[in-house]
């Protein structure tokens, strides 16, 4: 039976910790931009993100590869030691007697190396200690968290970011410190030092080691596949910051029960009822799901996720959009833990760390084609921008569906309860 206390201890720490971290995270983080921009100007400040993230992405690389060399435990000890050095510089760096912009985004940068370590290591232990069983349980319960822990956090930060922002980072500070604790005591580590390779003595030889392990992931033609299945639908997901926010605060004023209401107004209720449905509906939408088969259920996620994107795309019926995002949640609730359920089982273990870091990839390449939405609809129609939607989402559809033809197990498999 799948119940979160019938998960392996190591799944219940990290579930834990990550609802913490991102909860604490995103009193801050996502208010971060503002504060450069204040800070060193509106362009600088989108260098110095640009630079975090391409930190971030090469040390995954990185970060993949030691987790499987040397264990996952230890590269998420050293991770989280890193950031509790970074967070507590950022809070003194913020405090009533010393305040540095500059200094401030240095430990962001070591944040974001941070992250790079931790991540894949840490989603590689998932896959190591959860079964085919449960994992779509697992995956159900992480997106829960997240979805909670991000609406949470960022309702609290938008109060208090501006005139409490050195207690945010306190607090940053010392919840690292009891993650860390966690991480340290109680976590068990999932994959030991690989004894069988010769040991690396040189920087040169560990780069080797390292192009040897990628090589692995990159030959794989099934796992890039389903990486560019997912690629192109979560870039969908992406619009709705960028091209789906400028379009609306453009095109969309309406009088919704007697008030006035202009698109941003309408974007923060969409955003609000998104979230509202995913943080109360994950669990129960996955016990329901549990009848039907998983191949199913993935593919009719997906065309309800997709439908209700293309209608944001060009629609300003307000009625409409309320209902579409309910048919959109409803898609992507669905279709989440079955895609991360079929991501965990085209892991190889010897290299899994390194995998997580490539499928890393997926939603920094959602972020850019993101961005590059908002270049495109200044020259397309709202219709035209949705039907660009409609062919990026039937070509991941079609990009799932060629990836599951490609194993000899079938999609049924993963994660099915007879």
């Amino acid at each position: 039976m799948n119940t979160f206390m019938a998960l392996h201890p190591n799944i219940k720490i990290r579930l834990l910790t990550s609802f913490i971290s991102r909860f604490v995270g995103n009193m801050v983080f996502p208010f971060m931009a503002i504060y450069f921009a204040k800070e060193f100007g509106t362009a600088t400040a989108g260098f110095l993100l640009l630079i975090n993230v391409i930190v971030s992405l090469i040390t995954s690389f990185f970060g993949g590869y030691v987790s499987d060399r040397f264990g996952r435990k230890r590269v998420m000890i050293l991770a989280q030691a890193i950031q509790i050095i970074a967070f507590s510089i950022m809070a003194t760096a913020n405090s009533p007697w010393f305040i540095s912009s500059v200094t401030t985004f240095a430990m962001m940068v070591m944040q974001s190396i941070s992250s790079g370590l931790m991540n894949p290591a840490a989603e590689a232990m998932l896959i190591d200690v959860s079964t085919k069983e449960n994992r779509q349980f697992m995956y159900s319960v992480n997106y829960w968290s997240v979805n909670l822990s991000i609406a949470a956090g960022s309702i609290i930060g938008g109060l208090y970011f501006n005139s409490h922002r050195f207690v945010l980072f306190v607090i940053l500070a010392l919840t690292s410190v009891f993650i860390f604790m966690l991480l340290a005591f109680f976590m068990k580590e999932s994959r030991h030092e690989q004894t069988s390779r010769t040991k690396t003595t040189t920087a040169l030889q560990l780069i080797r080691d390292m192009g040897k392990s990628y090589q692995i992931v990159i030959t794989d033609r099934r796992f890039l596949i389903f990486c560019l299945a997912h690629l192109l639908i979560v870039s969908l997901e992406f619009q709705m910051n960028n091209y789906i926010a400028i379009r609306l605060a453009r095109d969309f004023h309406s009088l919704i029960l007697g008030y006035s209401v202009d698109g941003l107004k309408l974007l923060s209720w969409l955003r609000v009822e998104n979230t509202v449905l995913i943080v109360f509906f994950t669990l129960l939408v996955n016990q329901w799901m549990k009848r039907y088969q998983p191949n199913r259920v993935l593919f009719i996620g997906l065309i309800l996720y997709i439908s209700g994107y293309v209608t944001l795309g060009f629609s300003n019926l307000w009625y409409l959009l309320f209902f579409m995002i309910i048919v959109s949640s409803l898609g992507e609730l669905m279709y989440v833990p079955i895609c991360q359920t079929m991501m965990a089982s085209m892991a190889q273990e010897s290299v899994r760390g390194s995998y997580m870091a490539v499928y890393g990839l997926v939603f920094q390449g959602a972020k850019i084609m993101g961005s590059l939405g908002v270049i495109i609809g200044a020259f397309l129609p709202s219709l035209g921008m949705a039907t660009l939607y409609l062919i990026l989402g039937i070509s991941g559809i079609y990009c799932f569906y060629r990836s599951i033809q490609m194993v000899h197990e079938p999609i049924d498999s993963l994660g099915a309860e007879s």
